[in-house]
């Protein structure tokens, strides 16, 4: 998400502007499908990518070396003892990031991409009840 910032220092403008041309903040959250939050990271620089932002956070981090938050679940008789994050195709091509099928073909693809598609919004949904309940988020910060 990005969350403008309303009273940005001129010297920092640039930076902290992106792809809407104004000074923003990022804020990165990881969800569950019942709007739980269990990550938040708050503060990069607006001009900065979903890649640049991944790379700066902790937990992906932490995936890049192995290491995670012990999740066990059982799929199609595999087990499994990481969790997985639903992304954009823009995320490098890990086991622990589900990409969104471009073009399913297939009643199971379609169903795949249908089921996916419905996740994310929650994800999306998750941020909207953060504006709703948090005044601060929904409108431009004035920091300094």
């Amino acid at each position: 998400m990005y969350w403008k910032w309303e009273n940005c220092v001129t010297a920092w403008k640039g930076v902290y502007s992106g792809h809407i041309h104004e000074s923003t903040f990022i804020l990165e959250a990881i969800a569950t499908y019942y709007l739980w939050i269990w990550h938040a990271f708050f503060g990069m620089p607006g001009s900065h990518d979903n890649n640049n932002v991944q790379k700066r956070s902790f937990v992906f981090t932490e995936l890049a070396q192995g290491c995670a938050l012990p999740v066990n679940y059982t799929v199609n008789g595999n087990d499994y003892t990481m969790g997985y994050y639903l992304a954009d195709g823009i995320y490098p091509k890990w086991k622990t990031f589900v990409k969104k099928i471009p073009a399913p073909r297939g009643n199971k693809h379609k169903h795949f991409a249908k089921t996916q598609e419905s996740a994310r919004k929650d994800v999306e949904q998750a941020f909207g009840v953060l504006q709703q309940r948090f005044a601060i988020i929904r409108g431009p910060s004035q920091i300094f």
